[in-house]
């Protein structure tokens, strides 16, 4: 059953809000309706300071959570507590995901912006712009130990020895699936590809298609880079060439199109990173690939949804099983900043990940830590979740530890790296052979081009 009143505020998920307000936010976050509740809750986390200017400002930019409690938690608790401990006035500003990566350009052509940017993937091609993150990476792992696989190559140079961002958060990145309809058409559960494209004609048959984006957009990027590393694709390899075009990725072009073409709809060229949110919350899509946004919206939303949605880690493929993380949660600190501001925001990003059990918490597990000390026995609160069916997001820890790779796996997250996933070159070449305007030949040709030409860029640039 849904999450009641009384429970919602014994676990601190709603700043003062009730079921009903915290359902209207909707759809995980893409719509956020706000109370006046959170202003009575972020006065009451300062009461040290409620008569005093305090002393310092920190300025943070960064997404929209798309489990609306975590920013409850982190703009009117976390921030207002560890701003009082600090006499400082912490504001924290909110912008669509979309709009990231063109507002960080836009600050840093100012050469002025936020003290805190939170970016949801590696920055590396802005390496020039910003601090050498070496300290606070240094300072966490006085405390947790090493940063884990996926941050550091996500966050490290090992051409300049410059950690261009700090690895916040890393997010695994599970299929949700409908288990009523994957029974009523005769197939157990999508465990490999081969499962989908089985299931999708007959899914699609009966009004549910496959929802797998191949749009401009972020959650597209990150399922298709995915679908390509299960069948053996790679942008490049561990000494950063390109080695796009490839028989893995020929394959999983071609595996794509067919499932397109028997269980999808053309819808998917337009998506947005909320559409397949969206289309799976309405009762549409039999599966997606997303974080646990989409079923945690579901527990308040609709609980018969969410009873009848099961998480798996990504379909296994002919060369193996391996995902990607959803998004990679790095926070940077620009190199324009001036030195007292950026020594507060050194201190905040590394009170944070030293205590980030409250953010793990808050996010409701969409968070997970980027040092995997830090969140002591979370395997544990997975299984406890009271949520139907009970259980179910046990997987998440295998997914995070086994199945989640890096952008740019199995060589680190460079500049160039960085420009294909911005620019969105996965997706195109997808929809290009989806939609037949290129044979798979020709588009991971054609993508091999395009990539060749970025990475000799940023190598003759001395940043791979």
């Amino acid at each position: 059953m849904a999450r009641n009143d009384n429970e919602l505020e014994r676990l601190g998920l709603t700043g003062g809000l009730t079921r009903r307000e915290v359902v209207r936010r909707g759809l995980g976050g893409f719509v956020i309706l706000y109370s006046g509740a959170l202003a009575k809750t972020a006065a009451a986390g300062v009461p040290k300071f409620r008569n005093k200017e305090l002393k310092n400002t920190l300025k943070i930019i960064q997404w929209s959570h798309f489990v609306p409690a975590y920013d409850t938690w982190f703009d009117n608790v976390y921030t207002k507590k560890w701003g009082a401990k600090n006499d400082t006035d912490v504001s924290v500003d909110h912008i669509a995901l979309a709009l990231l990566p063109a507002r960080a350009k836009a600050e840093v052509a100012a050469r002025s912006g936020h003290d805190i940017f939170g970016h949801l993937s590696p920055q590396a091609g802005l390496e020039d712009n910003v601090i050498n993150h070496k300290e606070i990476i240094q300072e966490v792992q006085r405390h947790l130990g090493p940063v884990g696989k996926v941050g550091n190559k996500s966050c490290y140079n090992p051409k300049t020895k410059k950690w261009h961002g700090f690895p916040e958060n890393f997010v695994p990145d599970p299929v949700h699936y409908r288990r009523d309809l994957f029974h009523q058409v005769g197939v157990k559960s999508p465990n490999t590809w081969h499962d989908v494209l089985n299931a999708a004609p007959k899914l699609k048959a009966i009004g549910h298609p496959v929802g797998i984006g191949m749009s401009n957009e972020l959650d597209s990027n990150m399922a298709l880079i995915a679908l390509m590393q299960c069948y053996g694709g790679f942008i490049q390899d561990a000494h950063a060439h390109v080695t796009i075009n490839s028989k893995g990725t020929r394959e999983a072009l071609a595996f794509m199109r067919s499932l397109f073409k028997k269980g999808m709809t053309s819808e998917v060229f337009a998506w947005t990173a909320a559409s397949n949110n969206q289309g799976y919350l309405t009762g549409r899509l039999s599966l997606a690939l997303n974080a646990i946004s989409i079923v945690r919206s579901a527990e308040l939303q609709d609980p018969t949804l969410a009873k009848n949605t099961a998480l798996l880690p990504i379909p296994k493929g002919p060369n193996r099983r391996l995902g990607l993380e959803h998004v990679m949660g790095v926070y940077t600190i620009w190199n324009f900043t001036s030195k007292p501001q950026q020594k507060l925001a050194k201190k905040f990003i590394a009170d944070l990940e030293i205590n980030y059990a409250a953010a793990f918490h808050h996010s409701e597990f969409y968070n997970f830590p980027a040092f995997p000390k830090a969140v002591y026995g979370y395997q544990k609160q997975l299984g406890e979740d009271h949520h139907p069916p009970k259980g179910k997001y046990r997987i998440l820890d295998t997914i995070a530890r086994k199945y989640t790779a890096n952008i740019g796996f199995p060589g680190y997250s460079n500049a160039a790296i960085d420009e294909i996933f911005n620019t969105f070159l996965i997706p195109q070449m997808f929809a290009q052979v989806a939609q037949d305007k290129m044979t798979p030949a020709e588009a991971a040709k054609s993508a091999e081009h395009d990539m060749k030409a970025i990475f000799a860029k940023w190598r003759k640039l001395g940043k791979i």
